[in-house]
C-alpha cells in the first residue's frame, strides 16, 4: 500500500510524504524537498555576475569577469552535490534493522544503517533552532555497557525538517514495528 500527503517545513515550505505499506513489520517513508527553485539560482548567478561586471568597468580586467562565471559555477557544483538535499528516506524492517537514506540533488546518495538489536526506541525530540521550538524525530541507541541507558542520539530527516503533524505519522507507524519487532522476539 502506498500513499502520499503534504505537509509543511518548520519555515512554511512544502514537503511530501510518500509512506509505502510492504507488510505489518517492514515500511518506508520517503521525505521530498522542494527542486531547486530557478527563480533563486537566476536571482544568486545574476547577482554575482552583475557584481563582477560593475568590478571590471572599475578595473578593466577581464579575469574578474573570468573568476566570477569560474566561482559560481563551482559553487553551483558544490551546493548541489553537498548541500541540497532533494530526498530524505526511511526504512524500517523489524527484523533487521532501520536504513536512511539522503538524495543529493546531483545525484548522489548517502545511506546509514542501524542494527535493530541497538535500537532503544524511536521518540520525537524537541530542540532551540533560531529561537524557535521545533520538534525531531530521532533513534535512541541502547549504551552497550549501560543496559537502560542511551549511547547516542541519531536524528531522523535532518535536512527537510518536518514540523509535529509529519513527525506524528511516522513516529506512530515506527512504533507499531516496534512493538510488532518486541512481541515477536519474545514470543517462543
Amino acid at each position: 500500500m502506498e500513499d502520499e500527503r503534504s505537509f509543511s517545513d518548520i519555515c512554511g515550505g512544502h514537503l511530501a510524504l510518500q509512506r509505502r505499506y510492504y507488510s505489518t513489520s517492514c515500511r518506508e517513508f520517503c521525505l521530498r524537498c522542494p527542486r531547486l527553485s530557478l527563480r533563486s539560482l537566476t536571482a544568486v548567478t545574476c547577482t554575482v555576475w552583475l557584481a563582477a561586471y560593475g568590478l571590471f568597468t572599475l578595473c578593466e580586467n577581464s579575469m574578474i569577469l573570468s573568476a566570477a562565471i569560474f566561482i559560481t559555477l563551482l559553487g553551483l557544483l558544490g551546493y548541489l552535490h553537498f548541500v541540497k538535499i532533494d530526498q530524505e528516506t526511511l526504512l524500517i524492517i523489524d527484523s533487521l534493522g532501520i536504513q536512511m537514506t539522503s538524495s543529493y540533488a546531483s545525484g548522489k546518495e548517502s545511506t546509514t544503517f542501524i542494527e535493530m538489536g541497538k535500537v532503544k526506541d524511536i521518540v520525537i525530540n524537541e530542540a532551540i533552532y533560531m529561537q524557535k521550538v521545533i520538534y525531531y524525530l530521532c533513534i535512541l541507541l541502547k549504551d552497550p555497557v549501560e543496559p537502560h541507558g542511551i549511547s547516542q542520539v541519531v536524528p531522523v530527516f535532518q535536512s527537510a525538517k518536518p514540523r509535529l503533524d509529519c513527525l506524528i505519522e511516522v513516529y506512530r507507524s515506527c512504533q507499531e514495528i516496534l512493538a510488532h519487532q518486541k512481541a515477536t522476539s519474545t514470543s517462543p
